[in-house]
């Protein structure tokens, strides 16, 4: 629903309290004035521009989480875990409390109760004013870009992790069994051996090297291999038993079809398998999908989405974005990395990075959830 439907079904008492928040003159005794009024202010655009300007960090971060959610209901507890996760910061948490910024939007006309009995519980957020937002954080955001001519050379990578996907199964076929390590991972000859097949090019993790990724087994395998055991472990296209790497039956029945992945389910297993450490990951790939059309630096990009996003553990904030998100979302093809002479490192959202990225929605309880391994204070994990 919209604002006005959202606004004629609210009581008198919460018409009044959006009313005073936005200094209508009207009868504050008229359901109907009230309405009428808030509508004809709350919407105007410099004073919805002035409001959402007027945003602390936290409130920002907060909205974010609600803009590119498809859902129109949530609990109470889900949004006081999206707004302690808005406050990065946790000094003077005694004087905090969630529930302050929940009453401000609800203040602003921004969130509403539900009006019937299986809804009431629930809070909405109006359609139009979500399609606003939107419009709004974007013009704001790209006030920040640096946009950039095509540079000479960049690195698409679009649908090579789907055809590497099955390089990777058809090895393990042609040696029908791998033996795996005491850790559980493969031997240094074949593993390089499947390196070498594969379309993108990666070192072999030095041994003894400190790694902090995430992952079953990023502290063994490079970057973008690591991401693709998973995505086969986790698929159920291969299996680990008695120290033994095999296909499964749904493995072999990929390659007798000859059927490769598809992007977008190789794209939500990457939101899933990275959401638990970065819950916003989701929210920052549609945010690099709205303002990486042009070329824009990467730097630029960066200053605004590190903003959004949480350190974690050993991760700062722009390693997050830089290594983690960006690099990641190359590897997947969804955008390229090229390299201008002038500016440094730009990116730009490719047309599949688009269509993927605004098709595909991962519910914020469908993760692989991480925990840590104190011995190789590494990040390992279960599915949920």
């Amino acid at each position: 629903m919209n604002l006005a439907d959202m606004l004629s079904y609210a009581d008198i008492h919460e018409l009044g309290r959006i009313a005073h928040t936005y200094e209508c003159e009207c009868n504050g005794h008229s359901k109907n004035e009230l309405i009428q009024s808030i509508l004809s202010t709350a919407l105007r655009r410099e004073i919805f521009e002035k409001h959402i300007q007027g945003l602390a960090l936290e409130d920002i971060r907060f909205l974010n989480s609600l803009l590119f959610d498809p859902r129109n209901a949530f609990s109470i507890e889900e949004l006081i875990a999206r707004v302690q996760q808005s406050r990065f910061q946790k000094e003077n948490s005694e004087d905090w409390n969630p529930r302050d910024m929940i009453i401000k939007f609800k203040k602003l006309g921004w969130l509403f109760n539900g009006y019937s009995q299986q809804t009431k519980f629930l809070f909405h957020v109006p359609q139009d004013l979500k399609r606003r937002f939107s419009d709004v954080l974007t013009g704001q955001f790209k006030q920040s870009l640096k946009t950039t001519s095509e540079p000479n050379v960049y690195r698409d990578e679009q649908l090579l992790i789907v055809d590497d996907i099955y390089h990777f199964l058809t090895f393990i076929s042609q040696e029908q069994e791998l033996p795996l390590t005491a850790e559980g991972s493969m031997y240094k000859r074949q593993l390089q051996q499947i390196l070498n097949r594969l379309s993108v090019q990666e070192e072999m993790v030095t041994k003894g090297t400190w790694r902090f990724g995430y992952g079953r087994m990023f502290k063994e395998y490079p970057n973008r291999f690591s991401f693709i055991y998973d995505y086969c472990f986790y698929r159920q296209l291969i299996s680990e038993h008695s120290q033994t790497l095999r296909l499964t039956e749904d493995g072999k029945e990929r390659l007798i079809e000859g059927r490769k992945e598809n992007l977008s389910d190789v794209y939500k297993f990457w939101l899933r398998l990275y959401k638990n450490p970065i819950p916003n990951v989701q929210t920052i790939a549609a945010w690099i999908d709205r303002l990486g059309g042009q070329w824009v630096t990467m730097a630029s990009l960066a200053e605004v989405l590190c903003k959004l996003v949480k350190p974690f553990y050993y991760d700062t904030s722009e390693s997050i974005v830089e290594q983690r998100i960006l690099q990641m979302m190359m590897h997947l093809g969804l955008i390229r990395i090229g390299e201008d002479q002038e500016y440094g490192a730009v990116i730009q959202v490719t047309k599949l990075g688009t269509k993927v990225i605004q098709g595909t929605f991962v519910a914020e309880e469908d993760k692989v959830v991480l925990f840590l391994d104190k011995e190789s204070r590494l990040f390992k994990e279960d599915v949920k």
